[in-house]
């Protein structure tokens, strides 16, 4: 029997899994496409999207008050307008007499105690004080406090400094230290001058009430050297009162502003 021969329909109709199988096998390859792309996303721009859509959603609500459809509801007349910004509260005046008067006290009480701390050398006439209603000068003759032609405290010096810091601790006031000596010459390698000796004495000072608590950026050093003096150079007693350290307390807190 003979066998009939395959028309050219058949064989095509026979072959379309093949196009099936190639259009599988191009959607495979577009997959693992995209999850390469995917996988080796770049993480910077994907942070700032990341970073912006969090800041869409998350977003305050701009509409507080829903939006209604119809007539509107009459305001009362009484109620506050929602648009009305309150007038804002007056701060209170400040008074700069009544703050001026407040610092006056506080100098004179600090003057009260500086007058307890040194009252026999006060009374003895070793220590002055004097006062006004802007500031202090508490005056100290330097054999209280160093020794001859030398800028390094001696031993007494420290309760001194003790007892001056006690009354200038936890308060705001600018305190100038101000160094002076005799119009007896100097010249050493440590002090060229009587300029160098009496502003390092007012420096030592200043250390010494830092170390006692006084806040640093109250204070200022001072060295006037021979050039103001308080008495005749010519006798031994004027000299003697002539090289003291002064102590300038401000009633302000301003140090560039301390002046006598």
């Amino acid at each position: 029997m003979r066998r009939r021969r395959r028309s050219t329909d058949e064989l095509h109709n026979k072959e379309r899994w093949l196009i099936s199988y190639a259009d599988f096998i191009t959607l495979l390859f577009a997959f693992f496409v995209v999850m390469y792309s995917v996988s080796s996303v770049n993480e910077g721009k994907y942070k700032v999207l990341s970073e912006t859509l969090n800041g869409v959603f998350n977003a305050p609500q701009h509409s507080v008050n829903p939006i209604t459809v119809g007539e509107r509801p009459q305001r009362s007349v009484n109620a506050p307008a929602d648009n009305v910004i309150p007038p804002p509260v007056a701060e209170a005046p400040q008074n700069p007499q009544a703050d001026l008067q407040a610092r006056t006290r506080a100098l004179r009480a600090m003057a009260d105690k500086l007058t307890m701390e040194f009252d026999e050398l006060i009374n003895q006439g070793v220590v002055t004080l004097e006062t006004s209603d802007k500031w202090l000068e508490l005056n100290l003759p330097n054999s209280m406090l160093f020794g001859s032609g030398d800028a390094e405290p001696h031993y007494d010096a420290f309760d001194v400094v003790e007892k001056i810091a006690s009354v200038l601790r936890d308060r705001d006031n600018a305190v100038r230290v101000e160094g002076f000596t005799d119009n007896q010459p100097i010249s050493t390698s440590k002090f060229p001058s009587n300029w160098e000796l009496s502003a390092a004495r007012a420096a030592a000072v200043v250390r010494m009430l830092v170390r006692e608590g006084v806040e640093p950026e109250r204070l200022a050093a001072v060295g006037y050297g021979q050039y103001q003096p308080v008495a005749r150079n010519d006798t031994d007693a004027g000299r003697r009162r002539n090289r003291r350290v002064v102590l300038l307390i401000s009633r302000d807190a301003s140090i560039r502003g301390a002046m006598r």
